[in-house]
């Protein structure tokens, strides 16, 4: 089962279980959309894997089986979060 991470590695942006932003690789390293598009040209730099999106978890599949609350950040120098 996917961890859902809820968090972007590079710019630390919230990443909710529901969002369409959420990109991932087949190792499950979490990215936002803008990231992983304008910084990483979908590839994911801790692997080199595609970036694919992530899919969604809601209603009783995800309080049966909750997100991850553990943040990974690994920021890759293009990536920096929005200000």
């Amino acid at each position: 089962m996917l961890e859902l991470r809820p968090n972007c590695e590079c710019c630390d942006t919230d990443l909710p279980p529901d969002t369409l932003d959420a990109l991932i690789c087949s190792f499950e390293c979490t990215f936002c959309r803008r990231c992983a598009e304008q910084h990483l040209q979908g590839q994911c730099p801790n692997c080199a894997g595609q970036l694919q999106q992530r899919p969604t978890r809601v209603g009783a599949a995800l309080l049966k089986n909750p997100a991850s609350t553990h943040r990974v950040n690994k920021p890759h120098p293009a990536c920096a979060r929005p200000t």
